[in-house]
């Protein structure tokens, strides 16, 4: 019994959305997307499957986490793990036929084979937004405002976009005497500073050959140290930060909610200039979303120098956070009528005014067991979150018209079928 119980959940770390949770996923990316156009974005899709080979080599240590396996004619394919290396590919592949700069969204799944925790699952949906195209600061503080008023529209009031920029972290990381060829793994530990110990972080370093000197001066740069002695604020130029931030006003983003912060390294190799994540006041599981300038990352497939910045949301988490927050309203079912049937015979009659209201846009479900009695239906409704009931009963249908019930305060009212569309509309 127990392994018929298993196989009807589905592997680990995928999901059903029943009625309810889908209906608010799809509300969520509604707002999304309303944004995204404003802002003048375009939809784009890609394939679920990419050759290995495209998304090997662009994640660091996360690659270990792509989804691979060869087909039966022995190709060698992997789930899709992101939605950055797949749009390099799109631009590499139709350059020719895409304007510069080019602004996409990308609402889609990905897939990734790690531990299934708050908020992370194996099968996730990122909604991610990109210019590319130009090296302008502007297009990075676009970004950064596509980020504020998304979390705008969906409710949020206190939460701050962490800002960095890997030049200057990277620049930090070479004051301190740190070799290049060790700057990959240190950004890769430092990425860690908010998710582990700090201790753990040093010991990590220590791991990885810096010496205990080189990372005490790199922890007084970041900030976790008073600066030592011979060290001074201006040793590391700002500039990359502040050609960004001086632009906020102009794009409507309020100072207060951007952060400079120094130890924020995202830990994925690809990333340029700027780099960001979001906090939101009162959810702690973590960032609900990241991103940044990754200019190097188009050349790998088309052979040249193309400029990106993007940011990607996670919807579980973003949606997670919205509970927490208790940002939804109370659950309502989207069909807002149900017309009932009062009897077999009038069944006919039932289902030309069910027809009457979907022509005129409003959602509505017809009862379909027309033997069923009335209270049943009037419960069904009730279970459903459905708010309005019709009936047709035989003295309705006789006079042409329809009793409407309202289930939240139990009132009704009769009217003529021709005006019931304008009242329901209402």
């Amino acid at each position: 019994m127990a392994k018929k119980t298993a196989l009807l959940q589905p592997p680990k770390g995928f999901r059903d959305f029943l009625p309810q949770e889908a209906s608010r996923r799809r509300q969520v990316l509604e707002k999304m997307i309303g944004v995204f156009e404003r802002f003048a974005f375009e939809p784009l899709e890609t394939p679920a499957l990419e050759y290995a080979s495209v998304l090997e080599g662009k994640y660091g240590e996360e690659e270990r986490l792509i989804f691979s396996f060869e087909d039966r004619g022995g190709r060698r394919l992997a789930l899709r793990f992101d939605q950055t290396v797949p749009l390099a590919r799109v631009i590499a592949q139709h350059s020719n036929e895409l304007p510069m700069p080019f602004k996409r969204y990308q609402i889609q799944a990905n897939w990734r084979a790690e531990k299934p925790q708050a908020g992370r699952f194996r099968e996730f949906v990122q909604c991610d937004f990109d210019i590319i195209g130009t090296p302008s600061p502007l297009a990075d503080a676009e970004i950064l405002a596509v980020t504020n008023a998304v979390l705008s529209e969906l409710g949020f009031k206190k939460f701050f976009i962490l800002y960095n920029d890997r030049r200057v972290l990277t620049d930090m990381i070479k004051k301190c005497g740190i070799a290049k060829e060790q700057e990959e793994a240190t950004i890769r530990i430092l990425d860690k500073l908010e998710k582990i110990d700090e201790p753990s972080v040093i010991e990590e370093l220590e791991k990885a050959g810096i010496a205990k000197t080189k990372i005490e001066a790199l922890m007084s740069f970041i900030g976790r140290r008073p600066l030592l002695p011979g060290q001074k604020k201006s040793d590391i130029s700002l500039d990359p930060i502040n050609e960004v931030t001086s632009l906020l006003k102009s794009v409507a983003v309020p100072r207060t909610r951007v952060m400079y912060t120094p130890t924020l390294a995202r830990g994925l190799n690809y990333y340029t200039g700027m780099i960001m994540e979001v906090a939101i006041d009162g959810y702690e599981a973590g960032s609900v979303g990241g991103g940044g300038r990754y200019d190097g990352l188009l050349g790998m497939f088309s052979g040249q120098s193309i400029p990106a910045v993007g940011f990607s949301f996670g919807l579980d988490r973003l949606i997670e956070a919205m509970q927490t927050l208790e940002l939804f309203p109370p659950a309502q079912s989207g069909t807002r009528v149900l017309v009932t049937i009062f009897n077999e015979k009038l069944s006919a009659k039932s289902a030309e005014v069910a027809n009457l209201l979907r022509d005129h846009g409003i959602n509505t479900s017809l009862y379909l067991n027309p033997t069923e009695k009335l209270d049943k239906q009037i419960k069904y409704a009730d279970k459903k979150s459905i708010p309005v009931v019709v009936i047709v009963g035989p003295q309705e249908a006789q006079s042409g018209s329809a009793t409407v019930k309202y289930l939240k305060t139990g009132m009704q009212e009769t009217v003529p079928l021709a005006d019931l569309p304008q009242l329901l509309q209402k």
